[in-house]
């Protein structure tokens, strides 16, 4: 476990875990990386895979709107960044699927037997990602406990969509809640909400991209996480 605050990590009280989706669950980031920088010069719109990753956990709109706004020096509306977002969509589902990471399920099965809640927080606002999602963790994860785009008027790096994720699990103290991320703009929105978060650096960035944003923990991979969660417990006293 390598800490960014060391003495400020109390695992105490903890009720529910809000995970992000894409590069925490899924290996998915190298094909949004790709579509991303496809459909954007379809519109005139330079992007690259390192600003995927830096943007991602965003909602896909407003990272459209970021990027037409700076390089075209344009507002464009909500709708006209929807069908834009929409052929990223399109080549994003042509690439196949993303394999889950390994540990996923393991340590989502180490939560439940904690005696705590499974729930996902993404910024994508695409149907058929969320419905994967109960399919692939029917066991641990029903739809009520899903945040989206859809769910949220403020994506990450706000807190908003982990203070909707938190209050879709039941609960209003941040300090019942821990965030697993990948991204630094989901690492800014968890600390944000004042929730003990937790980061997985499963990309090409830096660690301190992720420390720097204030992740009070950082993990190589969700299975190094998944090897300390017996001490999580531990302390948590579970």
């Amino acid at each position: 476990m390598q800490e960014s605050h060391p003495g400020q990590n109390v695992w105490k009280g903890f009720r529910c875990v809000l995970f992000d989706m894409d590069g925490v669950l899924y290996d998915s980031m190298p094909h949004h990386a790709i579509a991303w920088q496809q459909s954007m010069a379809e519109f005139g719109i330079t992007m690259t895979a390192a600003d995927a990753y830096a943007t991602e956990g965003a909602r896909g709109i407003d990272t459209i709107r970021h990027f037409f706004l700076l390089q075209k020096h344009e507002e464009i509306t909500l709708e006209q960044a929807q069908k834009m977002y929409d052929e990223k969509t399109r080549i994003f589902h042509e690439m196949g699927e993303a394999p889950i990471f390994p540990g996923v399920k393991p340590l989502m099965q180490a939560i439940q037997t904690s005696g705590m809640s499974v729930n996902v927080v993404t910024g994508s606002g695409q149907r058929p990602l969320i419905d994967k999602l109960l399919t692939d963790f029917s066991d641990y994860l029903v739809r009520e406990h899903i945040t989206s785009a859809y769910d949220v008027k403020r994506g990450k790096p706000y807190p908003d969509p982990y203070l909707q994720g938190m209050r879709k699990a039941g609960y209003a103290d941040p300090r019942q809640a821990i965030v697993v991320e990948n991204a630094p703009l989901g690492v800014r929105a968890g600390k944000a909400a004042e929730m003990f978060t937790v980061a997985i650096n499963s990309g090409p960035l830096p660690d301190k991209a992720l420390t720097d944003e204030g992740a009070d923990v950082l993990y190589p991979s969700i299975e190094a996480f998944l090897a300390d969660w017996p001490e999580v417990v531990k302390v948590a006293g579970k």
